[in-house]
């Protein structure tokens, strides 16, 4: 497929301005250096030749509305159309974020009832709509550890992570000023909980907190969960969870029920927006209510008959981002919940899990099952055996998928798995799908056994053949260059 550049011929137009003004002659307060000397390189094409070359783009593209989109740990579900709609209502989709407070009272209502309705689902005291995204929450909810001991006049440094949890996990420890110390996993997939005792001990009087994934992202309860809530508080320190993966949990069981004192639940996975590609996100966050006096402004509070954003909360961690969150994104949670009401939240988490486990069970003899079921929302199977038998990776697997018209899943994640393979089926995929997907994957595995230079030479059947990942990665091409200034 030519790129648009390519279609580009001198002279050729799909619009065409009559009695234009000019705008030679109007002085422009720009810097010199940032004054075009000669017009933008940019493509000449007809109307028609724009619309052929972007829906013929718009075709090629994979997302859950074309397919299975099993990615581990991202929770790729459907969303119910009806969230659009009401998204796009003039009254939401108009608003401005500067408009004055009696404009918009609908829209903090909408806010209000969204944070009542978390605090439900999370069995917690009070909760910010701010955080831009999971790993935004999970920022917030380290500035909030440090901000509790900082008033306490405790040096705490440390926070601990386990070796399985989300990438972000650490990061953000570091970046809220912690020192990320990392806790091994069990033979059972669980946290260690000598290791945890080890831990506390050797950093007696500096943990802030325990970050904690649950379920896990071997897609395993921590079912210990209460023993290790007590020996965290023992020590001091406070229970953070990372609450991506909340898809199991809803309706089901409330992480502050658990002994959790922090949370974040990521609203564009478990409350219905799409997401990928850089957003749309959010991530809202819960605390129990010796928290509540650090959390972010502005805040939606009820002053007698009407709604009010509160900007000052003298210890407050203070603002985490411009306005009051993203708007479009919590919308959609709050019909997404609405739309369910407690039984369908629990219905989504029991058919989240019961399809989990039914993939499961398909799989489990074809790749290598570390560890044993049941397992919760997602699983993760090793391709160690495929490889060792055939000296075919997961990769190459994984890139053959695409021949069979599914997206991969999440591949070599978690690192403790050895050729990891991490899926997630969520609720909204038919037993058909689950089936067809079992099957393919099966399919591979044999070609693996009788060809396996067709599996390592995968995809066969894509607009792009196998890429060289380490070069895209490290001189990747953004821009268009014509093949003379290429050189």
């Amino acid at each position: 497929m030519k790129l648009i550049f390519e279609r580009s011929v001198p002279g050729r137009r799909a619009i065409e301005f009559l009695d234009a003004p000019s705008f030679a002659d109007v002085p422009l307060d720009i810097p010199e250096a940032y004054v075009r000397k000669a017009p933008p390189e940019l493509p000449e094409v007809s109307e028609l030749e724009v619309v052929r070359h972007y829906t013929a783009l718009s075709q090629r593209n994979f997302g859950v509305d074309t397919g299975f989109y099993p990615l581990g740990s991202c929770t790729m579900k459907y969303n119910p159309r009806i969230l659009e709609v009401v998204a796009s209502f003039e009254g939401f989709r108009d608003l401005h974020p500067n408009a004055p407070e009696e404009l918009v009272q609908g829209a903090l209502a909408v806010l209000a009832g969204l944070e009542r309705n978390l605090r439900e689902i999370l069995g917690m005291d009070a909760v910010s709509l701010l955080p831009a995204a999971g790993s935004h929450g999970e920022l917030l909810g380290l500035m909030l550890v440090r901000a509790y001991f900082a008033e306490r006049g405790e040096q705490r440094d440390v926070v601990l992570v386990p070796d399985s949890a989300h990438g972000t996990n650490p990061a953000s420890a570091a970046m809220a000023g912690f020192r990320a110390v990392t806790l091994p996993s069990n033979s059972r997939g669980r946290l260690d909980l000598e290791a945890l005792r080890r831990a506390l001990a050797e950093h007696e009087g500096r943990v802030a907190a325990l970050m904690l994934t649950n379920p896990n992202t071997l897609g395993l309860f921590e079912d210990q969960i209460l023993e290790i809530a007590e020996r965290v508080h023992e020590a001091g320190a406070l229970l953070y969870m990372d609450g991506a993966n909340l898809n199991a949990l809803l309706g089901v069981a409330r992480p502050g029920d658990m002994g959790f004192d922090i949370v974040h639940v990521n609203v564009h996975k478990t409350l219905g927006t799409p997401h990928g590609g850089g957003g749309p996100g959010a991530g809202p966050v819960g605390v129990k209510g010796f928290l509540a006096d650090y959390l972010p402004v502005p805040r939606v509070v009820r002053d007698g008959e009407r709604f009010t954003l509160v900007e000052e909360a003298p210890k407050s961690v203070g603002r985490i981002r411009s306005f009051a969150g993203s708007f479009g994104v919590l919308v959609k949670a709050y019909a997404y919940i609405l739309l369910h009401g407690p039984e369908g939240l629990r219905r989504v988490a029991e058919r989240a899990v019961l399809n989990a486990n039914y993939l499961f069970s398909l799989l489990k003899d074809t790749f290598a099952a570390p560890y044993p079921g049941p397992v919760m929302h997602e699983f993760v199977l090793s391709g160690k055996n495929v490889k060792a038998e055939t000296g075919v990776r997961t990769l190459d697997v994984a890139k053959r998928l695409l021949d069979y018209g599914f997206h991969p899943p999440t591949i070599y994640f978690p690192l403790i798995v050895e050729e990891a393979l991490m899926i997630e089926p969520t609720e909204t995929e038919a037993k058909e799908t689950l089936d067809a997907f079992a099957a393919a994957l099966r399919a591979i595995v044999d070609e693996a056994r009788r060809d396996p230079e067709r599996v390592r030479s995968a995809p066969h059947t894509t607009p792009v053949g196998r890429l060289d990942d380490v070069k895209a990665a490290r001189r990747p091409v953004l821009r268009y260059r014509t093949p003379e200034r290429a050189q």
